[in-house]
């Protein structure tokens, strides 16, 4: 039986659910709780993805093992600095996928999101490739200020919502690279 695809409510669901369980349970038990709140429901989330769907998306698998490597160290170590680097290294791994894709002439990017935009031109992919490597790069940026000047608490509220509100008007932005940049 072939993959079903989750619908957008869904996919977002499973996305955002470890972020909103991460931002109550560091709120109400603080981050080191929260660091063990956001393991297991991104393993939920992988789970359901898998058993429900029948696969796990690449991303959601990015992004669960970069959870459980930096969980763990954050809970072994009990050092928060831990999961908060993993933000930056999360973006520079991302920038630096797409510039091995733009070095060695890959379309990553068009690999990853080709379905979703597919009458973009080859000059559109570049460009939309070239924007994405430097807001992942400014992200890792703006997390390595955020993480050593504000409090735990502070830099979650930042993550969850920060990020998810500086990410979305991004990708707003773009709109204008995909009206420009359409295939014939």
């Amino acid at each position: 039986m072939p993959a079903r695809t989750p619908s957008p409510a869904v996919k977002a669901l499973l996305d955002f659910a470890p972020l909103l369980v991460f931002f109550v349970a560091n709120r109400v038990a603080g981050i080191y709780t929260a660091t063990a709140a956001v393991m297991a429901t991104t393993l939920g989330s992988m789970a359901v993805a898998r058993f429900r769907y029948g696969r796990i998306q690449p991303m959601l698998w990015f992004v669960g093992a970069m959870v459980f490597v930096f969980g763990t160290a954050t809970l072994l170590f009990h050092d928060a600095e831990f999961i908060k680097i993993k933000l930056t290294a999360i973006y520079v791994l991302l920038a630096s996928v797409l510039l091995f894709g733009v070095a060695t002439r890959r379309p990553l990017l068009q690999t990853v999101l080709g379905e979703t935009f597919p009458a973009l031109s080859a000059a559109g992919w570049r460009k939309l490739t070239r924007n994405w490597i430097v807001f992942f790069l400014a992200l890792a940026a703006l997390n390595e200020v955020l993480r050593r000047t504000l409090s735990d608490t502070d830099w979650v509220t930042f993550k969850v919502f920060g990020v998810t509100g500086l990410t979305f008007v991004f990708a707003l932005a773009q709109t204008p690279i995909l009206l420009r940049h359409r295939a014939d």
